[in-house]
């Protein structure tokens, strides 16, 4: 029985392949298509309580941050990036994010526009994606007014965000609408400044600008709070709601890979160093104890995840995707 069952199966086998004699065999796909080269829509979303939150990328853009980092050894920052493999120049990442508490609908940031580079200002195109409109906007919260946070404000002098409001610290204000600032200035500092002002004017113009002072509660369940260093009134924003809380901290750190591990490293950017390094200790020690989710301008998209203390620093434990239903 089983040299006949082999003989059945030889003769099978033959039967099959004669039957493709006529073929020749294929020497590429019948349907090769191009490398699309692009990514899908980035933006992210979750829950925190009941109020929906949307991290959305503004794109990433590469960074020579070893020339930017400071108080940090002369190769280390190479070194370490090569240890995740990351590589030089560091591709950074910039992200905003959607708060909606069922009221409002709050913008904390709105990307860069036209103001740094051709990699980024897709803010707007990614929320939309996520399914809301500029218009839908009620309430724009901005950590701090360097351009890749106030640059998607506006386009061709006319404000993207049409019905919202637009708030910030009263010394963000302060210190970068401040023509005198502007005219003080070094050379290499005036576009931060003319940029600050040219997304804020039309909202100015129209009335829908508004600051407030240090820690306040803006609407149910969003609070600013003072995260003073990295400029004279960069702001961080907590969201809580049923028990449950993030913070999105803006600039409190840059690069993660180096800063979580040694948070005293700091950046050029930073307009008070010192005083962004205390309030980055303070804050990393906060969140770890705490554990309370953050949200982080320029860590890998979406920038979501919680601290975890490791030796003398920190460990990020980025959030699993997980799909709403």
């Amino acid at each position: 029985m089983k040299i006949v069952h082999c003989a059945a199966r030889a003769a099978f086998f033959a039967a099959f392949v004669a039957g493709f004699g006529g073929m020749a065999a294929p020497q590429t796909a019948l349907a090769a298509a191009p490398m699309v080269k692009r990514t899908a829509p980035g933006y992210y979303r979750t829950m925190v309580g009941d109020f929906e939150v949307t991290a959305l990328s503004d794109g990433t853009t590469g960074l020579p941050v070893d020339q930017l980092l400071t108080h940090v050894p002369k190769g280390a920052v190479k070194k370490i990036l090569a240890d995740d493999y990351e590589s030089l120049p560091y591709e950074m990442n910039f992200n905003g994010f959607l708060v909606n508490t069922g009221s409002k609908l709050v913008l904390v940031d709105t990307g860069a526009g036209k103001l740094f580079g051709p990699n980024l200002g897709k803010l707007v195109e990614r929320l939309r994606a996520s399914g809301y409109q500029p218009e839908q906007v009620d309430e724009i919260y901005i950590t701090h007014m360097h351009p890749d946070h106030v640059g998607g404000l506006t386009v061709d002098g006319k404000r993207v965000f049409p019905n919202a409001v637009v708030r910030a610290d009263k010394r963000e204000a302060d210190y970068w609408l401040s023509k005198e600032n502007l005219d003080k200035a070094p050379d290499s500092s005036k576009d931060f400044f003319k940029g600050a002002q040219a997304a804020l004017a039309p909202y100015v113009e129209a009335h829908r600008f508004v600051t407030f002072e240090g820690a306040t509660e803006l609407v149910p369940g969003v609070r600013a709070v003072p995260l003073l260093g990295h400029t004279p009134g960069h702001t961080g924003y907590f969201v809580e709601s049923k028990g449950q809380t993030l913070l999105l901290w803006g600039d409190l750190m840059h690069v993660g890979e180096v800063q979580f591990g040694s948070p005293e490293v700091t950046i050029q950017f930073d307009s008070d160093s010192k005083q962004a390094e205390a309030v980055r200790l303070g804050i990393f020690a906060e969140a770890a104890r705490r554990g309370y989710l953050v949200g982080g301008a320029h860590i890998a998209f979406p920038g979501l995840g919680h601290l975890r203390r490791a030796g003398k620093g920190y460990r990020w434990i980025p959030v699993s995707y997980t799909e709403l239903h």
